[in-house]
């Protein structure tokens, strides 16, 4: 992805950094503030009470270590573009491939959950409307805002971004002002003796616990976006680390602080799969006006998920096709240097959220079956991460010693974060609906194993491979001696 070859000379094959701070901090934003932190809520709330706290430190605690690993590789070469570079130069083409078309797969099933989330909530604020309608206007309006420039598509996210912000940071004042004037309502008293005295911390013990991983993993997709926008972002040395060092902050603000604020005005137990909490903190305040106005926001942010989604994948395909890996006419960009080519292929294929709305038996099934599987995907993607990591420090040991954003715990807190997926994996197992998305997961990897046997051997694909590869190399050898000037 964003991937530029040795032969083109031609300007028009590159793409243009024009992604300033502030859309890429609030890109990072808006990325760890998805669909299922307003939609996926309810249901990890109902299926590990006020551990649930916990789950979320824990995962944002790990993809911290994800993210930092992340970092340090793509400012170890600026000539990486983007993760799927650094993936095929350490651990080989086949890595560039499977990271490649995995992390395109991710974000087009992830559209079609936020499709799916889409046409639920409009069906909410408009009674009776067809499904379809809703799911046909979001691919339209995705596809106008992304085949503009970049700039057009970083404005738009950074407005999307600011609505979330905005968003969960009233909804905690109004809860801290509900807790502290110990609002009354049918299911008691706004308190944070709410958060233990119903059951205690863990109601539903070590399984309600593990539980809760299932659903809330999901909630973090979107989280290596800065990743993604590498090739596309104005001072990257200075932008990506300032991005990733501030995302234990975020977790904790708009996680942690909006659940515990959650669970303070209203005991766990009235929390129930497929409905926002947010939306019933609003309405019980007797703020009905806002409660909608939530509404809006949940689309919104539904939106804003789908937007980056259609962002990276279009992204994804262009730097395939530069290096043999998919069709070439998805490698063309247009005049304001926009793969649309690739942008109008991930469209398309969102679409298919609009069957699935009629396939499953509710919305909220489809939600969860959609978002186990872009949940294991993504893993997938985040442990091809940490393996590049570590080859490049056992490969390039002195550009490690001298990396200006090292990652804390090296190889040891890799091993710690692979156990951790070991454990995600598991607990995905102990439910019925998760344990039959996983079974159904690996298909994906099969395709993908097929694919692979054709395009290696693919003409094609080994010229452009090599001299990709070649190409980063020499910039890798020429930043060292630069360095070393």
């Amino acid at each position: 992805m964003h991937r530029v070859t040795v032969q083109s000379t031609d300007e028009e094959q590159h793409l243009r950094r024009a992604l300033s701070n502030r859309h890429i901090q609030l890109l990072a934003i808006g990325g760890a503030i998805g669909t299922g932190l307003f939609m996926g809520s309810g249901k990890t709330i109902s299926v590990a009470g006020p551990s649930v706290i916990f789950v979320y430190m824990i995962i944002g605690f790990m993809l911290f270590f994800v993210m930092r690993a992340m970092g340090e590789l793509l400012l170890s070469n600026l000539k990486y573009k983007s993760f799927s570079d650094f993936a095929s130069d350490l651990l080989g083409p086949w890595a560039g491939f499977f990271t490649g078309w995995t992390y395109w797969f991710c974000w087009v099933v992830t559209g079609v959950a936020d499709v799916i989330a889409i046409a639920g909530y409009t069906n909410t604020l408009i009674p009776g409307i067809p499904l379809w309608i809703p799911g046909v206007a979001v691919v339209v309006i995705l596809l106008a805002l992304n085949l503009p420039t970049v700039a057009a598509f970083g404005e738009m996210e950074f407005w999307f971004a600011l609505i979330k912000i905005v968003a969960i940071v009233a909804l905690i004042v109004t809860g801290l002002v509900m807790i502290f004037t110990g609002f009354e309502h049918d299911a008691g008293t706004a308190s944070f003796a709410n958060l233990w005295s119903h059951g205690g911390i863990f109601p539903h013990g070590f399984m309600g616990f593990v539980a809760g991983f299932q659903i809330a993993v999901f909630a973090f997709v979107g989280i290596e976006l800065v990743g993604t926008a590498a090739a596309e972002t104005k001072d990257p040395k200075r932008n990506l680390p300032k991005a990733i060092n501030a995302i234990p902050i975020r977790i904790l603000l708009f996680y942690v602080g909006a659940l515990i604020v959650l669970m303070a005005v209203t005991p766990w137990t009235e929390y129930v799969a497929g409905e926002s909490p947010f939306i019933a903190m609003f309405a019980l305040a007797g703020l009905g006006i806002a409660a909608t106005v939530v509404n809006l926001v949940v689309l919104t942010s539904a939106m804003s998920s789908a937007n980056s989604g259609i962002y990276s994948t279009s992204r994804m395909v262009f730097g395939l096709a530069h290096d043999g890996d998919a069709p070439k006419l998805f490698g063309r960009l247009s005049k304001r240097r926009v793969p649309q080519n690739a942008l109008f292929l991930s469209c398309i294929l969102l679409l298919s959220g609009v069957v699935l709305l009629y396939a499953g038996k509710d919305i909220g099934t489809a939600f969860d079956m959609v978002t186990t599987v872009s949940a294991v995907c993504f893993m997938f993607v985040w442990t091809i991460f940490l393996l590049s990591y570590v080859v490049y420090r056992r490969r390039r040991p002195e550009k490690a010693a001298t990396s200006a954003f090292r990652m804390p715990g090296g190889v040891f807190m890799v091993s710690v974060v692979l156990a951790f997926f070991v454990f995600i994996l598991w607990a995905l197992t102990t439910q019925p609906d998760t344990l039959t998305a996983l079974l159904v997961t690996p298909i994906w990897f099969a395709l993908l194993v097929v694919a692979w046997l054709f395009v290696r051997r693919s003409p094609n694909h080994l010229q452009r491979h090599a001299a990709h590869i070649a190409h980063l190399r020499s910039d890798d050898e020429d930043d060292e001696d630069q360095s070393a000037a």
